[in-house]
């Protein structure tokens, strides 16, 4: 088993179809929440640096100290 790589789970349409299902037969309260905007807005437990973006404007071999999580990055999700 590789552990160097991340999988993100993804729903499928029949669960989805089975939870509404299962909240109009239940008369149970449904709500939404975005789950982008977590893996988006967390914070970093350890240090990060990455290179700058290509197109970043002043063209120095600086890096990037990040603060927040980016997607696609381990530590993300």
């Amino acid at each position: 088993m590789d552990f160097s790589e991340t999988f993100s789970p993804v729903v499928r349409l029949e669960m989805i179809c089975t939870i509404l299902a299962l909240t109009v037969n239940f008369d149970w309260e449904l709500t939404q929440m975005d789950m982008k905007g977590a893996y988006l807005n967390g914070n970093l437990e350890e240090e990060v640096y990455m290179l700058q973006p290509e197109g970043f404007g002043d063209r120095t071999n600086k890096v990037c100290h990040l603060i927040k999580t980016l997607y696609g990055l381990k530590q993300a999700g």
